[in-house]
């Protein structure tokens, strides 16, 4: 197991949990290897080094109230979410592994499920489930101007150690913040501070990404 893996774990060990928000990353850019001390798809970085690996499809995302391509707002870091924008999970590896529970935000227009594995790559024994409901549009204040608004926090504890997560859901229509490992009940602050350019800014046109003040029909549900 390389050396950056396990130096980069023993910090998340020794506090207990870590809370993942995507501060760093650009608006539309792959995770890649930003939370194990490496870059973003679009070179951001160095990230954290927290031993944590993301699928090729798991990107960031910053609001279109902040310069970014995102049809959201509210959520509880306050910065740039993750979300998937093909297939029908996506995944995070933790080479060293995580134990005791697992949290996170998330604001969803459609079902779907967040499952912990004892393997990397969503393999191994299922440790927890936790359930998706659609709730992105309710109850969200009277001035709210995207859809994605509701943010609701879920978690679970379970036995073992789990070594991988699947995000699962609707692509492009399910977006998740504050992810945190080791603990049932997410935190809100971030791990890196790294800031993109605005020049670097992606936006895009469906679901969870949208042009500013574009929201598809798929939104007036």
């Amino acid at each position: 197991m390389p050396l950056a893996i396990l130096l980069g774990f023993s910090l998340v060990a020794s506090a207990g949990s870590v809370t993942l928000n995507m501060q760093g990353l650009q608006s539309g850019e792959a995770i890649n290897n930003f939370f194990n001390g490496g870059l973003g798809g679009n070179g951001s970085g160095p990230g954290p080094s927290d031993g944590i690996v993301f699928s090729s499809n798991s990107l960031a995302l910053i609001s279109v109230l902040q310069g970014g391509g995102g049809n959201f707002q509210s959520n509880p870091s306050g910065g740039p979410i993750a979300f998937f924008e093909s297939g029908t999970a996506d995944t995070m590896d933790v080479a060293a592994g995580f134990t005791t529970g697992f949290s996170f935000y998330y604001s969803s227009a459609d079902a779907g499920s967040v499952d912990v594995y004892s393997g990397l790559d969503g393999t191994g024994t299922l440790l927890a489930s936790v359930p998706l409901v659609a709730q992105y549009d309710v109850g969200c204040s009277a001035g709210a101007s995207t859809p994605w608004c509701n943010w609701s926090a879920v978690g679970v504890t379970f036995s073992g150690t789990a070594e991988s997560v699947n995000f699962g859901g609707a692509a492009g229509e399910v977006a998740f913040d504050s992810i945190t490992l080791g603990a049932s009940d997410p935190g809100t602050s971030g791990q890196s501070g790294v800031t993109p350019e605005p020049s670097s800014l992606v936006l895009f046109g469906s679901g969870l990404l949208g042009l500013v003040g574009a929201v598809r029909r798929k939104f007036a549900r």
